[in-house]
């Protein structure tokens, strides 16, 4: 299936997603409440079947935070990336999608770690790498090491 056959097969049911290309690869980009729906649709469709997650990515574009869903489908040969943000920098909720594939769990852990994105109906969002009661997810690009400074002055 090419770009354009995907993009108007996913316009269909998601009219308020935005499309773009990068690289080849067909974008699209949707809010957090439509972020499950999109994926178990892109996963289950018959025509698509995005049976492979290949990448979960937590991203900080500096005025928001977000994932990029980087998909496959292994059957069909096509790839996909689906982008989501949310309103709240301070505070980003995007509902998990290890009920769809079950590798989702530590990336999920991981971009709520480094990014603090927190992720509804995760089964045990925890830090993956930071200890537990480390302050701040240290991928932001508004993140402050108060001890490792380097002064290049």
């Amino acid at each position: 299936m090419t770009n354009e056959q995907l993009k108007e097969t996913i316009e269909k049911k998601f009219d308020k997603a935005t499309f773009d290309e990068f690289k080849g690869m067909l974008n699209v980009t949707v809010k957090p409440e439509d972020i499950h729906q999109l994926l178990d649709y892109l996963k289950n469709e018959n025509g698509l079947k995005f049976d492979f997650l290949f990448s979960l990515t937590g991203v900080d574009w500096s005025d928001s935070i977000g994932i990029i869903y980087h998909l496959e489908s292994v059957e069909l040969k096509h790839v996909i990336a689906v982008k989501c943000k949310p309103e709240s920098r301070e505070n980003p909720i995007i509902p998990s999608v290890t009920d769809l594939w079950a590798g989702a769990e530590m990336h999920e852990d991981e971009a709520y770690d480094l990014f603090g994105i927190n992720f509804t109906n995760h089964p045990n969002l925890r830090r993956l790498m930071m200890d537990e009661h480390w302050n701040g997810h240290p991928m932001r690009k508004d993140y402050v090491d108060k001890i490792n400074i380097i002064d290049l002055g």
